[in-house]
């Protein structure tokens, strides 16, 4: 709740106008606080700089200096992450949990998904904050590991949504033919965005997937069960060719205890698979990717490479 009001107030913003530094008055300044709520600000900034959000010089003193961490400074400049804190506080996401207790003792078939239990329907309105992640990410995907793109001439991005993420990569690869795949409501609301290799198509990725080079997956899949993946990845066998002429699916998504001991990552591990209760989703290692993957029909060959954190690009092929 703290960094979200840093983020609403947008004192990264400030810090960052100014150069990297700041007092507290001129945070005061920059963001509207009232000048009788700055020991009250100095309260919320004491926390985020204890948690490695902020830096603060002399912060015994009413001169105190902050600045912005590594971590801070994905929330300012052209793709950043901010977006995606109010999603994290949301009221609904963050209540569904007061009834963690009563959902662990209720029968699957009626409790339904932790969301569900909580509010009596299901989530049906998922968040804008994921533009940002998508950008941000599949910047640092291409970056990093762009070779994976290369020589492709079409890809499917299925559960794309507003198609930010599929524009990144069109944008990275004009001479392939990118297609987002996402329930008709979803791509009523979408737009290509001036990209003339950048199309939407109306469907459920359940029923079949439209005919590409590869199939890409971000962070879908881990909002799934086990069977409904298996499902999945079966349509996207179907929609692509042979691994000889090419075919692949491409998957962004966690693969727990791949930072091999890290204990940071380790603790974003656990605690993104707690939180991905509230839609029965759930954060998987590499055995539990490659059973899936067996399962769907995919061959034991794949590739997993970590990228940032937890998360990884994975490759399977038919």
């Amino acid at each position: 709740m703290s960094l979200k009001c840093v983020v609403d107030l947008g004192i990264p913003d400030a810090i960052h106008r100014r150069g990297g530094t700041a007092t507290l008055a001129d945070i005061a300044t920059d963001t509207g606080v009232h000048p009788a709520k700055i020991a009250d600000l100095r309260r919320l900034m004491e926390l985020l700089s204890s948690s490695g959000m902020f830096t603060v010089t002399d912060g015994e003193s009413s001169t105190a200096v902050y600045g912005l961490t590594t971590a801070c400074r994905f929330l300012v400049g052209y793709l950043n992450l901010s977006p995606i804190v109010p999603f994290f506080v949301n009221p609904f996401v963050v209540s569904s949990f007061f009834s963690l207790c009563d959902w662990l003792k209720s029968e699957p078939e009626t409790a339904g998904s932790l969301f569900e239990l909580a509010h009596g329907h299901s989530l049906n309105v998922l968040n804008n904050s994921m533009v940002a992640d998508n950008e941000l990410f599949l910047e640092v995907i291409i970056l990093d590991k762009g070779r994976i793109f290369r020589g492709l001439s079409s890809l499917v991005d299925v559960g794309g949504g507003s198609g930010a993420g599929a524009r990144v990569i069109a944008r990275a690869f004009p001479r392939m033919k990118c297609t987002v795949l996402d329930l008709p409501h979803v791509v009523e609301q979408a737009t290509g965005g001036g990209d003339s290799n950048l199309q939407f198509v109306a469907g459920d990725m359940f029923e079949s997937i439209p005919p590409a080079n590869a199939v890409f997956l971000k962070n879908v899949l881990h909002e799934w069960s086990d069977e409904d993946c298996v499902k999945i990845l079966q349509r996207c066998k179907e929609a692509i060719p042979t691994r000889n002429a090419g075919g692949k699916v491409i998957i962004v998504d966690m693969v727990r205890g791949s930072a091999y001991g890290d204990s940071k990552i380790s603790e974003v591990e656990v605690l993104q698979n707690m939180f991905m209760m509230y839609v029965n989703g759930v954060e998987r290692g590499e055995r539990d990717w490659k059973n899936i993957f067996s399962d769907a029909g995919f061959g034991g060959d794949c590739k997993i490479m970590p990228i940032l954190g937890p998360l990884s690009v994975i490759e399977i092929y038919p």
